[in-house]
């Protein structure tokens, strides 16, 4: 299970996200290997293929950072079910330590899953 303080800081961050077009406030935290936390918001933008996800706005920032390992990642959106897109989720897996967890809210409850079981067949080289 994700710590509850990854989930509070995804949802504090949603509030920050800057959505004038999808009205759809999504907010990510990310903890890495070395205990670490990231923040992300979606960020749109009037031509809809340049906005940016919560979930990458947050890799960005770790990547910044240093951070190369993911462990934890909590989203949070005002919908009932806000899980990663794919892309995001190649994303992540660019990151992800083996065994990192998302969490998410799916069906007006907050589970939690293995990165790979979202993305089995990600991208490789």
């Amino acid at each position: 299970m994700i710590d509850s303080d990854l989930v509070a800081a995804a949802e504090d961050v949603a509030t920050r996200a800057y959505v004038p077009y999808c009205e759809f406030p999504v907010g990510a935290a990310i903890r890495t290997h070395d205990g670490r936390m990231f923040v992300g918001a979606n960020v749109d933008n009037a031509s809809s293929p340049l906005t940016v996800c919560a979930e990458r706005s947050a890799v960005s920032a770790a990547v910044a950072a240093g951070a190369r390992r993911i462990v934890e990642v909590a989203v949070h959106g005002s919908a009932e079910s806000v899980s990663p897109c794919g892309g995001c989720r190649q994303v992540l897996a660019e990151f992800a330590a083996p065994g990192c967890v998302v969490s998410f809210p799916w069906k007006g409850a907050r589970i939690s899953v293995p990165l790979s079981d979202l993305l089995p067949y990600g991208f490789e080289l």
